[in-house]
């Protein structure tokens, strides 16, 4: 884990101006290596999913740097061309719903964003079956949504992030509407994923007991980050 997969340098966002401005994050300052699952904690409307977004390319901040692998995406300004593109081949997302397309089935669901970067529907089949076998879930390949638990197609939403092979993932609670067994098993492939896939993954939780399955803890407190090492990465 020696090499940065985000560096952030005095990154501010504030909303309205003069006398209406408020200032959410004020000087964020922190870096994440390759490979690092990372919780992100802090009280509702702290800025938790401002911040998730910004690193992201989603939302623009207003002032600072951020740094993703060795590019520069944004200095005072957007530094890329295309945000959309660069989402597409470096960044997954998941939420706390897992916004599977209905009336698509698991294997449709999970093609789109490689399909979407004009990867070959040879390759695509491939790696979406990799991707299903390596979750588990390698026999769900021509279920509908509707067919599977919120456990499982909250693992299809991983699988969907895992498609586009990203640096990164931004994980929005996505325990949230789990319960606690369920929620540690994704937690536990969180983990996992990051180990073997060599992915940076933050995740976004109120559940403080998710906490020792991460190997750093971002805490939002008076509109900066505080970075915290885990000592409790034992726990797999």
């Amino acid at each position: 884990m020696d090499k940065n997969a985000i560096k952030v340098e005095n990154l501010v966002k504030s909303f309205g101006e003069a006398d209406s401005e408020v200032v959410v994050i004020d000087g964020a300052n922190f870096s994440l290596s390759k490979g690092e699952f990372v919780a992100l904690i802090a009280p509702s409307g702290s800025g938790k999913t401002t911040l998730l977004m910004m690193l992201g390319c989603a939302l623009e901040p207003t002032s600072g740097k951020i740094v993703i692998g060795d590019r520069i995406v944004y200095d005072n300004k957007w530094k890329i061309k295309d945000d959309r593109a660069l989402r597409r081949k470096k960044i997954g997302f998941i939420f706390q719903s897992h916004y599977l397309i209905p009336f698509l089935n698991i294997e449709e669901n999970i093609s789109l964003l490689p399909y979407q970067n004009g990867e070959k529907p040879k390759v695509v089949k491939q790696r979406v079956k990799e991707i299903l076998d390596y979750l588990d879930m390698g026999d769900k390949l021509y279920n509908m949504p509707s067919e599977l638990s919120g456990g499982q197609n909250q693992r299809i939403a991983i699988a969907r992030a895992l498609a586009n092979k990203p640096d990164i993932i931004l994980a929005d609670e996505p325990t949230a509407a789990l319960d606690q067994k369920r929620a540690v098993s994704v937690v536990k492939m969180l983990k996992k994923i990051t180990r073997e896939q060599d992915v940076t993954i933050i995740m976004v939780t109120h559940d403080e007991r998710l906490l020792p399955y991460c190997d750093k803890v971002l805490t939002i407190k008076d509109k900066k980050i505080l970075v915290e090492e885990n000592s409790d990465e034992h726990i797999i």
